[in-house]
């Protein structure tokens, strides 16, 4: 069992209690190995067993583990057993603009996940343009007018009736693609080699420097906010080096250097994050789980992305693949091969229940702009469950979902 942190050496000792405990599965009774419990900056793990001993200073706990629910343990309740709920995430995606309280997609979620076998949402927290969904704390980007078009105007109503629905809630936070930061802030924005000017992807979207520190505490600060307003988990996208050449960086744009920024970022957000017990996820293209010892311009490399977090999130969207991958003309007319093999390539090298996929709602934009339909979506959905993964989420842009696509 781990001990105390480092932090806690410098508490008083009349500050500090010891509580025990022991962790077990809520359907099997079986300990917990390896849950991680923590009382701020404080953790331990709980042994094969499921015990576990902290010498905390709060009146809560909170503990993680793989494949389960965030838990929260009152210390004063006197219960010296606690069960986990296990749990597949099944989240449907929910736009920026549908995350409002009073919003029909909203509503129609709600109504979905009570009926089908969904069971979670994403709900976009700070989208592309570096908008918040939220009037969140961080003076800083409330400076920059990030709250200004926000869409719920009242977040803990938001997150009570998501508990009121047993719903898994996760936070998507748009990291290095961030127009308004980089924005007001043009020493660290992204800029072109050739004269200098802040550079702009297709979509007019301005970048901020994933090798800077900066940039890093920004987006982080927004998480935290997420994780205080009991998000159970935070879903970085974005979470990479664009894949643009020509651009001027304020490290050296090498590979080591580039994985190195991202494994910076993701230990700091889970160095921040940690006190409020969320898990961490972070969103990456589907050809990441093909490469071994490249990371494709943009910093990502498997191993390393399940070594700095939670979940991995591959975007395993069947017309995301080029013609001519797994030897089809049209990788979307193949919705089970495509997340099925791509999953199963990954098996012998990481914890399969740590992968959750990104699948695709939406309509072939390819060759036969082919829809996605109910056999589509099952389809990737057979997948997924054939290799155990950790469920998946569904990419709808507009947030639609039908209820026959989604019934067990």
């Amino acid at each position: 069992m781990n001990k105390l942190s480092f932090f806690s050496l410098f508490l008083p000792s009349f500050l500090l209690a010891s509580f025990s405990g022991v962790l077990l599965d809520n359907n099997s009774t079986q300990p917990i190995n390896n849950a991680l419990i923590i009382d701020g900056n404080i953790t331990t793990t709980s042994d094969s067993d499921g015990s576990f001993s902290i010498e905390n200073n709060s009146s809560t706990l909170h503990v993680k583990a793989y494949g389960y629910r965030p838990l929260v343990i009152d210390i004063n309740s006197m219960q010296k057993k606690f069960k986990l709920q296990a749990i597949k995430v099944k989240a449907l995606y929910l736009t920026f603009w549908g995350a409002s309280n009073n919003s029909r997609t909203l509503k129609n979620i709600l109504k979905l996940i009570d009926n089908t076998q969904a069971n979670a949402v994403v709900m976009d927290v700070k989208n592309e343009f570096g908008s918040t969904s939220f009037l969140t704390g961080f003076k800083q980007a409330n400076s920059y007018g990030a709250q200004k078009h926000r869409t719920n105007r009242n977040i803990q109503k938001f997150i009570a009736e998501m508990k009121k629905h047993n719903i898994y809630t996760i936070a998507r936070i748009v990291t290095f693609k961030d127009e308004l930061q980089a924005s007001h802030n043009p020493d660290y924005a992204l800029k072109r080699d050739s004269n200098g000017s802040i550079w702009k992807n297709h979509d007019k979207m301005a970048w901020v420097d994933p090798f800077d520190v900066r940039a890093h505490n920004y987006t982080i600060s927004i998480a935290e906010e997420a994780a205080k307003v009991g998000f159970d988990e935070i879903n970085f996208d974005y979470i990479r080096f664009p894949a643009k050449k020509g651009l001027h960086f304020s490290k050296e744009n090498t590979q080591k250097n580039r994985v190195k920024a991202i494994e910076s970022f993701l230990d700091s957000a889970k160095e921040r994050l940690q006190p409020y017990g969320v898990f961490i996820s972070v969103n990456t293209y589907g050809n990441i789980l093909w490469s071994k010892k490249d990371d494709n311009n943009i910093g990502q490399m498997l191993l390393s992305l399940v070594e700095h977090s939670d979940y991995i999130a591959p975007m395993l969207y069947p017309s995301g693949f080029a013609s001519g991958s797994f030897h089809f003309k049209n990788p979307a007319d193949h919705p089970y091969s495509v997340i099925y093999r791509s999953l199963k390539n990954i098996k012998n090298r990481v914890d399969i229940t740590r992968v959750r996929p990104w699948l695709q709602y939406f309509k072939d934009y390819t060759q036969k702009r082919r829809p996605y339909q109910k056999f589509e979506i099952q389809e990737q959905i057979r997948a997924t469950e054939q290799l155990n993964t950790n469920g998946w989420m569904m990419w709808s842009p507009s947030s639609k979902y039908h209820k026959n696509y989604l019934v067990k």
